[in-house]
C-alpha cells in the first residue's frame, strides 16, 4: 500500500493497554482502515487534540491513567466539534452489561468484543463512519442555511446581504410601475462618544434598543437592516419624501421621550436621518440610493446632530408639505387591500387620490355620472399633521 492509499483510507484511533488487543484489531481492519495506536486513555486523549485526521476511536474500558469512560467523558464534553462528534466503539466482554450501560450513557456509540470477526468489525466500523459523515453533511447543510438567513440573530433585523438583494428587486418592480422607492438610513449621533463614556456593552444596548423600536414602527411592506454599529436603513417602497420624512420626524421625537439609565445616570441620545428617494434623486441603483441617504445621515451629525435632511436640506414639520408627492403604486394598493391592509391603504389614501385623480376627472368628464372630484382634489392637497388619517367606519345601508 502506498502513502498516498494511506492517506486516502479514513484514520481509527485504537486505544488499549493490550498490545496485542491492538494488534489483533489492526490486522483486522488494515487495508481499510489507517491505525493509530495508543496504550491508555490520557495517550488516546492527547493523540486526539494534535491528530485531526482521527475519524473513529476504539477503546477499551480498564486502563490505566484514564480509563475508557474517562476518555469517552472528555470526548463527549470536548468543545472542538471534531472531537465531540467523533464516533466511539468500546471494547467489552459479553458479561460487562453494567459497563456497557455506563458507557452507552456517557455517549457510545457501539460495542465490541475482543474476539469479534473482522466481517462484523468492519461493517461496525463502516455503519459508524457513515453515519458520522450524515450527521456532519446535516450539520454544514445547517450552517448553511444560518449564513443565508435572511434574519441577524443579533439585531432581529434583516441582514444587509438581504437589504441588498430585496432591495434590488424592489427598484426593478418601482421601474416598472413607474413608481419611487425611498431609503432612510438613520444613524445615532456622537456614538463613539457614547461608547468611550459607557463602554460597547452598554453602547451595544442601546443601539439594540433603536433596533427594536425601528422593527415596530415601519410598515409591514418596509425593510429594515442594520449597516453599521450606529447606523441603519429602512427601504420603503412606493413611498415619496413627504411619507418618509414624516416618518423620520416621528421616531426622531420618540427617541427624544426614550428613558435609559446606567447607575442612575440617564442615557440620552439624538438620532440623525437621512432621506433619499429613486425618483426625486434619480438614482437608477440599489447601492447609490442608499449611499446618497448615508451622505445625508452623516452631514446631519456633522451638522450637530438630531436632524433630518433630504434633497432640498433640513426637514422639519413646517417643511414636509414642499416636498413633491410622488404618485404611489395602484397595483401595491390593491395587493394590501387584497391581504386585509385596508387601514395601511388608508393612511396612504390621499396619495392614493392624488395618483387616481386624472382618472377621476376623465371618468368624470365623459359620463357625468356626479364624482366629487373638488372634494377628492380637496382632500388629496390636504396633509395630517402627524398620524396618518384613520378610515371613517363604513355604515351598512
Amino acid at each position: 500500500m502506498t502513502e498516498e492509499d494511506a492517506q486516502a483510507q479514513p484514520r481509527v484511533l485504537i486505544v488499549d493497554d493490550s498490545r496485542m488487543v491492538r494488534a489483533s484489531i489492526a490486522k483486522q481492519i488494515r487495508g481499510s482502515f489507517d491505525v493509530r495506536e495508543e496504550a491508555d486513555g490520557e495517550a488516546g486523549w492527547q493523540a486526539l487534540l494534535v491528530d485531526p485526521t482521527i475519524e473513529l476511536v476504539i477503546s477499551d474500558i480498564g486502563m490505566p491513567k484514564l480509563d475508557g469512560f474517562g476518555l469517552l467523558e472528555r470526548i463527549r464534553a470536548s468543545r472542538v466539534a471534531r472531537v465531540h462528534e467523533l464516533p466511539v466503539l468500546i471494547i467489552s466482554g459479553d458479561e460487562e452489561s453494567d459497563a456497557r450501560e455506563k458507557a452507552r450513557a456517557l455517549g457510545a456509540n457501539d460495542f465490541i468484543t475482543k474476539g469479534i470477526g473482522s466481517v462484523e468489525l468492519l461493517a461496525r466500523l463502516q455503519s459508524l463512519l457513515t453515519l458520522a459523515s450524515a450527521r456532519r453533511e446535516l450539520e454544514q447543510s445547517r450552517e448553511a442555511l444560518a449564513a443565508q438567513s435572511p434574519v441577524d440573530p443579533v439585531s432581529g433585523l434583516v441582514t444587509p446581504a438581504y437589504l441588498h438583494w430585496h432591495g434590488t428587486q424592489e427598484m426593478s418592480l418601482a421601474r416598472r410601475r413607474q413608481a419611487a422607492i425611498s431609503a432612510m438610513v438613520i444613524q445615532i449621533d456622537d456614538y463613539e462618544a457614547l461608547v468611550e463614556r459607557y463602554g460597547g456593552h452598554i453602547a451595544g444596548l442601546v443601539t439594540r434598543k433603536l433596533s427594536k423600536i425601528l422593527s415596530t414602527k415601519v410598515r409591514k411592506e418596509d425593510t429594515v437592516a442594520q449597516l453599521a454599529a450606529a447606523q441603519f436603513a429602512v427601504l420603503s417602497p412606493s413611498t415619496d419624501i413627504d411619507g418618509c420624512g414624516a416618518f423620520a420626524l416621528r421616531l426622531r421625537r420618540t427617541i427624544d421621550k426614550m428613558v435609559m439609565t446606567y447607575r442612575d445616570e440617564r442615557i440620552r441620545i439624538t438620532i440623525s436621518a437621512g432621506l433619499a428617494n429613486s425618483a426625486t434623486d434619480s438614482v437608477e441603483s440599489l447601492s447609490r440610493l442608499i449611499g446618497v441617504a448615508v451622505q445625508r445621515a452623516v452631514a446631519g451629525t456633522s451638522a450637530g446632530g438630531d436632524r433630518v435632511i433630504a434633497h432640498e436640506g433640513e426637514v422639519d414639520a413646517t417643511t414636509i408639505g414642499r416636498f413633491s408627492r410622488l404618485p404611489v403604486s395602484i397595483d401595491h394598493a390593491l395587493m394590501q387591500l387584497r391581504s386585509g391592509a385596508d387601514a395601511e391603504v388608508w393612511g396612504r389614501g390621499r396619495d392614493v387620490i392624488n395618483t387616481l385623480l386624472p382618472l377621476f376627472e376623465l371618468i368624470e368628464s365623459r359620463l357625468g355620472c356626479g364624482m366629487p372630484v373638488e372634494s377628492l382634489r380637496q382632500f388629496a392637497q390636504t396633509r395630517p399633521d402627524d398620524e396618518p388619517a384613520e378610515r371613517p367606519e363604513s355604515s351598512n345601508n
